[in-house]
């Protein structure tokens, strides 16, 4: 194996890949990144069984072959490289010479045959989709899934793929993001639930004027472009049935600047319960009235000038929550929608003239009088 690359392109394609390297494994070629030097370039491939990414970069391949290379290191020497050109040499054993201006480095690595297998996925008669239309879904929805391990099925993403929309709706069950993209007819029906770290991938490598090739099997999923894939263990098991949690009958609708709402939220949930993080928000006609009151720790008033319409009503809510979603909505105004102190709420955004459709959700935390 023989191959000329520059510093700023292996660099870039060594961080491609660095989020599929586990951090601890008892499988010591999980810790090696796999590199190929073929006709097409050079290609870097690193897996923790979960997900994988395989990315090709440009390079000037004088003799092809492949290795695997323990991934920090490697990605420790190339950041501290000047800016030139690497020449890379790999000899029998395993050992690989590294040179660059007047450095040299030689690195252990692991045989190939040792690397784990990628997924069997077949990406014909998959969908095709554009990346930027993706990214969306993944940029609003993502965030509200669980971190807990209480409930698996929650740790990931619904996707519902549809012949004219796909949809992603995430929950822990106190939040929930929901959005709606249409798309043009492609592949079939499914519902996937995606883990987050995979889409994360997703929105990362892939830019935004790519078309993306999407394909599952029975347990995998793989995405990719012309020159970058990456495949993702599916979670198993019915999602929960998220529509019936959706309010039909909110009758009462407060519409507020998102920023300033925000901001006064932050300045609420610095006297907040480092534990229930819980606000009250008082509602009547043109006003917000938020305040949080902390027995060991102190209170904090503060009114906000709304549009509101409906009866006067008071309602809980964890800060942090809220503040997730607001940062999350697309739009400078937000629209919140009650029906009483108990019973979810809805936030959108206002004056959004995008195709897709969004929704959040917030459950209340109940108010100690």
């Amino acid at each position: 194996m023989k191959f000329t690359i520059t510093r700023e392109k292996l660099h870039e394609g060594l961080g491609a890949v660095a989020a599929s390297i586990p951090t601890k494994t008892t499988l010591p070629v999980l810790s090696n990144i796999l590199v190929e030097a073929t006709k097409d370039g050079l290609r870097l491939s690193g897996t923790d069984l979960d997900l994988s990414v395989s990315t090709i970069i440009p390079a000037q391949v004088d003799q092809e072959g492949a290795t695997t290379l323990p991934a920090r290191k490697l990605t420790e020497i190339v950041r501290e490289l000047p800016s030139a050109s690497i020449r890379v040499t790999g000899s029998g054993e395993q050992r690989v010479q590294i040179d660059c201006g007047r450095s040299r480095f030689k690195l252990l690595g692991l045989s190939r045959d040792e690397f784990p297998a990628f997924p069997a996925v077949k990406f014909d008669g998959g969908w095709k989709i554009a990346a930027k239309d993706l990214q969306k879904l993944i940029g609003h929805v993502a965030f509200a899934a669980s971190t807990e391990e209480s409930r698996p099925i929650l740790n990931g993403v619904l996707w519902e793929l549809r012949s004219d929309r796909m949809r992603m709706v995430a929950t822990n069950g106190h939040r929930l993001a929901r959005m709606d993209v249409p798309i043009k007819g492609t592949g079939g029906q499914a519902d996937l639930i995606v883990p987050p770290k995979g889409l994360e991938q997703i929105r990362r490598l892939f830019g935004p004027e790519e078309e993306i090739e999407i394909a599952k099997s029975d347990n995998h999923l793989g995405f990719r472009s012309a020159g970058t894939q990456v495949f993702t263990r599916l979670i198993e098991g019915p999602y929960p049935n998220y529509e019936q949690v959706i309010p039909r009958e909110n009758d009462k609708i407060m519409t507020a600047d998102r920023a300033a709402f925000a901001a006064a939220l932050r300045r609420m949930s610095i006297v907040a319960s480092d534990q229930t993080h819980r606000i009250r928000l008082a509602f009547s006609s043109g006003a917000c009235k938020l305040s949080v009151t902390t027995p060991d720790l102190g209170e904090a008033q503060e009114e906000l000038t709304v549009s509101y319409e409906g009866d006067p009503l008071e309602i809980g809510f964890n800060a942090a929550y809220l503040l997730e979603i607001l940062k999350y909505l697309p739009t400078d105004e937000v629209r919140m929608s009650f029906k009483a102190p108990e019973r979810a709420t809805t936030c959108e955004p206002v004056g959004w003239d995008d195709p897709a459709s969004y929704l959040t959700l917030v459950m209340p935390l109940r108010l100690l009088d």
